[in-house]
């Protein structure tokens, strides 16, 4: 470690233990931040007229680490630049500078507010289970996580029928499913926390293709009819579930096969010095032209949460409606939206859909998964208009 590294990470540790002025004069007595409830980076960094990147560097803080409450932060002097050699990616400034073409902006500071459970009138990350439906209980025949089929039916004579697979958070999508699904099949699957188990789990060429084929089995055996086939395959996922639908998205068998993305605040990605990283995305970029063409269907949603490091689902969102042609549409929030979400934008070009919310926590994230039922009910059913599916027989 060098002279210089292990100063700065020195003068951070002290810091943090509140004996910044014991670093002596050479240093002088670093200005400090105490965290609070609703802070981010970017925030921070805008209070005090420096870069994220800087105020990383002086707190020792890498890509992926958070902040919370209560955290004592250095705040480096104004125009402080990265040092070189740091191993950590630039980060655009907090200025109001005009941006390139191409660039977004991170969620302005009247997004970054809180809903208490009470105000919303549920808390989204543990919604009442209205139970399974018409449908079965989890069924692991599948070569990855679970499904939950009809008790009966949901295939056509000729063997067809439809599936969505979804990423992170199967027990919450499962809740929205059954009071709108009437025969599609729902395969979840939940790899952990980051997107990094997601995308590795698919980063072969034919994973995805083994998934279906196997769900394919398993209905067959279901429903006895050994044409089953699958028409109709949709791609849902929720924060970090993102990472298995850009890797699928890049297989041949994919790009043939599936007819439905959603994506529920989760897709992330990194800068290119004052832009976002477009090969990051590149498969959910071509998917929503497709979509925006009238060829496929997409649905995505972003919160205004703030990552330390990384593109926000604010900024991956209005990238991806800069990149089929059009400007995302300030809007006023609506009582009917679920969980307390407050709209703040839009966007609908033919089957490409984008809706923005405000809101900074836990419970604004969760509360994305309550937009599936929605999104089922008006982008997916009409659309897919599966096989119907009955549930047990009665006496």
């Amino acid at each position: 470690m060098t002279r210089t590294h292990s100063s700065w990470r020195l003068r951070a540790a002290l810091a943090l233990l509140g004996v910044a002025a014991m670093v002596g004069p050479a240093f002088g007595a670093p200005k400090t931040h105490e965290v609070s409830r609703g802070n981010s980076l970017w925030s921070i960094a805008r209070r005090y007229g420096v870069s994220v990147a800087a105020i990383r560097q002086a707190n020792g803080l890498e890509q992926d680490d958070s902040i919370r409450p209560g955290q004592t932060l250095v705040i480096p002097e104004p125009g402080a630049r990265r040092r070189k050699g740091s191993d950590r990616g630039p980060e655009p400034a907090a200025s109001s500078a005009p941006r390139k073409e191409g660039a977004v902006a991170k969620p302005a500071p009247s997004t970054q507010v809180q809903k208490s459970a009470k105000e919303r009138g549920v808390n989204p990350c543990n919604t009442p289970d209205p139970g399974f439906g018409i449908y079965d209980r989890w069924d692991r025949s599948v070569s990855m996580g679970q499904m939950i089929a009809p008790h009966r039916g949901g295939v056509a004579k000729n063997g067809a029928f439809d599936v969505m697979i979804h990423f992170h958070g199967h027990e919450a999508v499962r809740k929205e499913w059954v009071q709108v699904m009437h025969g599609a099949v729902l395969v979840g699957i939940d790899l952990g926390i980051g997107s990094g188990p997601y995308s590795a789990a698919f980063a072969g060429p034919g994973s995805f293709e083994k998934l279906v084929a196997s769900v394919e089995a398993t209905m067959a055996k279901r429903s006895g009819n050994a044409r089953a086939h699958v028409r109709h395959v949709g791609l849902s996922a929720w924060s970090a579930g993102y990472g298995a639908v850009i890797e699928i998205l890049k297989q041949d068998y994919a790009k043939k096969t599936v007819d439905t993305v959603v994506l529920l605040d989760g897709l992330h990605c990194g800068y290119t010095g004052s832009t976002l990283n477009a090969l990051q995305i590149q498969p959910v970029i071509d998917f929503a032209k497709l979509a925006a063409r009238g060829k496929k269907t997409m649905f995505v949603s972003h919160s205004s949460i703030i990552p330390p490091g990384y593109a926000s689902t604010t900024e991956t969102a209005e990238f991806l409606v800069q990149e089929v042609g059009g400007r995302t549409r300030k809007v006023r929030p609506r009582s009917g939206d679920p969980m307390g979400l407050d709209l703040i934008d839009r966007f609908d070009k033919a089957g490409f859909h984008e809706r923005g919310y405000s809101g900074n926590d836990k419970m604004d994230h969760c509360a994305h998964i309550g937009l599936f039922r929605d999104v089922l009910k008006v982008h997916v059913r009409g659309r897919w208009n599966s096989p119907r599916g009955f549930g047990p027989k009665k006496g």
